[in-house]
């Protein structure tokens, strides 16, 4: 699957573990705009397999992980590569501009 949850228990092995970029969605199921991003992201996560793994992470049921990275709004965005965070955007955007920002961070 190209775009899937990650949790507490794994999110080390899922993101900071990876040999690849993994972006990272800070989200709640209770955002409005992360609902809007969803279908941007998975877009996303389909085209850019090759290159990018996306992950969601639900902070109110994960909320560790959160205070760890400082996330203070949702939808957060963060790209880590090699363990670390290397990028980071809040808000949603549609696909377009997404792919733009990412490319700077890729």
């Amino acid at each position: 699957m190209a775009f899937r949850e990650v949790t507490n228990a794994d999110f080390d092995e899922q993101v900071v573990k990876s040999g690849r970029p993994v972006l990272v969605e800070f989200t709640a199921e209770w955002c409005g705009p992360c609902n809007q991003l969803a279908p941007v992201l998975k877009a996303v996560a389909e085209e850019e397999r090759e290159r990018l793994d996306v992950v969601a992470i639900d902070v109110d049921a994960n909320p560790d992980i959160a205070v760890q990275y400082g996330v203070l709004s949702m939808p957060t965005l963060m790209v880590f590569k090699d363990g670390e965070p290397v990028w980071s955007r809040v808000g949603a955007r549609p696909k377009r501009r997404l792919l733009e920002e990412l490319a700077e961070a890729l």
